[in-house]
């Protein structure tokens, strides 16, 4: 290899390199959150925002109003109001972060504030749903009665973004109220008061199960971020208490983190075992005359109940259904029950939400329906009149030639047997007075204007016969 060639192949290396230099260091500073990080005005604000006393204990009072009103009359727009006048974040976060900088004071006050959060929440939703004469279970208020991968997903990245809002110099509020809606932390404690003051405790139960979840992964996200940023742990004179803080810290991270973790993983597969039901259902479970009224499965049970209408199945199809269950890798050891009546009433009674959900289908097929008649209804009008503006155009004519009694317009299909050609003809009469000569100037002039008026160069002109 001469020099010439063994220079070029070095400036091409320190040209990659360059490159490759340049892209990292667009990356680093594109992502790079430390060099805006105000460490310690993070850690002020956020201690000021743990208390709950005064201004911030009547806000949250009435903030639960507004939002059990919201989840009594299902109103969307209402529920994400409450959200955001509501001041939850700030012990839940306050934990997270006491965790990671070993603060111990400041997790006693965050866990004390919470408790008081939690009780003063779920006692003012207590009392508005227990004088309230709307106790129907209503969409808004299920939606909040048990937890899904999704609501584990929306704390955990929820969290990230608020703590990362939080630690900017100069705190980006949109974010902070943006969180406040998306990890929906009122609407849980609204809806365990509304299972209390209606004696529901499988309500009550899954509402707070899911509120604890949202809590745990924010503030495991604020304790994630807090060290990864490396905030500056609490300093103590005595080595023994900080020795003994950290270990407590350590502790309770490790205690918070593995079962969130199992959770999580727990969750997830719900998910899956869920999504599976529904795509087996829909791929397998069909027979002719009969039909499907709604199915339910139980991941822990491994179960799947399919609830079918109409004529019964036979046997041999149903045990097909079940083999062909047994062979799916995704149902291991997942049983399949198929339950038949003619007479919807029999289920009926143990899922109302299905009638609705078969009264909405039906519904959306009528509507449907009525779409393709009026759009079949304005294909003919096409047919009829194409885009000819008939009405307007008698108008004009009638202007223009009064001894004109009448007009009629239809498209013509007309065949050479090799293609075939649409043709507009226009048929006229005219009064008896009017002379042959007069009756041909005037179809002269009417094709001649109708062609230049429509922009059509293939226009007939007719005359109707007595």
């Amino acid at each position: 290899m001469d020099t010439s060639e063994t220079n070029s192949t070095e400036k091409l290396k320190n040209n990659a390199k360059g490159t490759f230099e340049g892209i990292q260091i667009f990356l680093s500073e594109l992502l790079d959150i430390r060099h805006d990080t105000d460490k310690e005005e993070t850690v002020e604000t956020i201690k000021k925002e743990i208390s709950f006393k005064g201004h911030n204990a009547w806000i949250l009072i009435f903030s639960v109003f507004v939002a059990s009103i919201g989840l009594n009359v299902s109103s969307t727009a209402v529920v994400i109001g409450a959200m955001l006048i509501s001041p939850l974040m700030g012990p839940i976060v306050g934990v997270g972060l006491s965790v990671a900088i070993n603060d111990v004071d400041t997790l006693k006050r965050s866990l004390v504030n919470l408790g008081v959060m939690i009780g003063l929440s779920i006692l003012t939703a207590y009392l508005y749903f227990l004088l309230s004469p709307l106790t129907k279970l209503t969409p808004e208020l299920e939606a909040r009665t048990y937890p899904t991968i999704l609501d584990v997903l929306i704390a955990i990245f929820g969290g990230l973004a608020l703590i990362v809002a939080k630690t900017k110099k100069g705190t980006i509020a949109s974010v902070i109220f943006g969180v406040a809606i998306a990890t929906a932390l009122m609407p849980p404690l609204c809806t365990a008061g509304y299972g209390l003051a209606v004696g529901n405790f499988e309500y009550f139960g899954g509402a707070f199960y899911l509120f604890t979840i949202n809590s745990i992964f924010i503030a495991l996200s604020a304790f994630v971020v807090s060290k990864l940023l490396g905030f500056p742990l609490v300093k103590y004179a005595n080595s023994k208490r900080r020795k003994r803080i950290a270990q407590i810290a350590t502790a309770i991270a490790v205690i918070v983190m593995i079962p969130s973790t199992l959770l999580f993983w727990k969750l997830l597969q719900q998910e899956i075992f869920s999504s599976n039901v529904d795509n087996f259902i829909t791929e397998n479970i069909v027979y002719e005359d009969s039909y499907l009224f709604r199915y339910d499965s139980n991941y822990d049970n491994k179960t799947i109940t399919v609830y079918l209408g109409g004529e019964a199945v036979p046997e041999p199809v149903i045990n097909t259904w079940q083999t062909k269950l047994l062979n799916d890798k995704d149902f291991k050891d997942v049983s399949l029950e198929i339950r038949q009546t003619k007479d919807d009433t029999e289920f009926s009674s143990t899922n109302y939400v299905t009638l609705s959900e078969m009264f909405s289908k039906n519904l959306e097929t009528l509507e449907a329906r009525e779409t393709k008649i009026k759009t079949l209804e304005n294909q003919i009008n096409n047919l009829t009149t194409g885009d000819i503006p008939f009405e307007e155009l008698i108008k004009e004519i009638k202007i223009n030639y009064e001894d004109l009694s009448s007009i009629s317009f239809s498209n013509t299909l007309v065949s050479n047997f090799q293609e075939i050609d649409t043709i507009p003809v226009f048929t006229v009469s005219w009064n008896r007075n009017v002379s042959r000569q007069l009756k041909n100037t005037n179809n002269e002039k009417i094709k001649n204007w109708l062609e230049f008026k429509l922009n059509k160069s293939n226009i007939e002109i007719r005359e109707q016969n007595d």
